[in-house]
């Protein structure tokens, strides 16, 4: 079992930047890749970056790419999702995910956090 606590939420203006971070507690966090979904509002949950187990594989949506940057540190347990140059249209709750499988943290994850509010003004 792996558990994770998101934080780095907030209200920000457009062209800002926050940082979420993603805690894990449980088993050895190096074992799993993780990533991010999000969810607005009337819309479905979508995966937004993913990250494999040591960092070397990254994936990023279309919407976000050039734009997010997720990130790892293994010795704290711990993922981040930089967010710069933020839209009103990146407003969401975001959710910090993990399992054992790669690809599955893009589609279908084993473990999610309990998600933190980001909310873009225009």
């Amino acid at each position: 079992q792996v558990q994770l606590v998101e934080s780095g939420g907030g209200l920000v203006q457009a062209g800002g930047s926050l940082r979420l971070s993603c805690a894990a507690y449980g088993r050895t966090f190096s074992d799993y890749s993780s990533g991010w979904f999000r969810q607005a509002p009337g819309k479905e949950r979508e995966s937004v970056a993913a990250i494999s187990w040591n960092g070397g594989i990254t994936y990023y949506a279309d919407s976000v790419k050039g734009r997010f940057t997720v990130s790892r540190d293994n010795a704290k347990n711990t993922v981040y999702l930089q967010m710069n140059s933020l839209k009103p249209e990146d407003t969401a709750a975001y959710y910090c995910v993990a399992d054992l499988r790669y690809g599955a943290t893009m589609t279908s994850p084993d473990y999610w956090g309990q998600g933190t509010q980001v909310t873009v003004s225009s």
